[in-house]
């Protein structure tokens, strides 16, 4: 059986629920049953997610994916200067 993924939208609303239903006495073994996800994946979710709206989960994976691509970009710049200094010294 594959993991499910859910969107940072889904997150925020399942945490909201949880909230909610934290509030009405239920346990977190409760809540996590009720969500279908591990004890793990509700407090890992929580210190990711916990607090933000919506628009700032959108804006955060937007980030980490920009972060990403620049971080490849520095990579392969790394990578052409390091082959450019080797061809220049005459070691190839």
């Amino acid at each position: 059986m594959s993991p499910k993924r859910h969107s940072p939208e889904q997150i925020i609303n399942k945490l909201r629920q949880a909230e909610v239903e934290l509030a009405k006495g239920a346990t977190v073994d409760q809540v996590c049953k009720k969500m279908g996800v591990t004890d793990h994946t509700y407090y890992w979710w929580r210190a990711e997610y916990g607090g933000m709206r919506v628009d700032e989960a959108k804006r955060l994976k937007e980030l980490e994916k920009e972060n990403a691509r620049l971080k490849k970009l520095v990579a392969e710049q790394a990578l052409d200067n390091s082959i450019l200094k080797e061809a220049a010294s005459g070691n190839y």
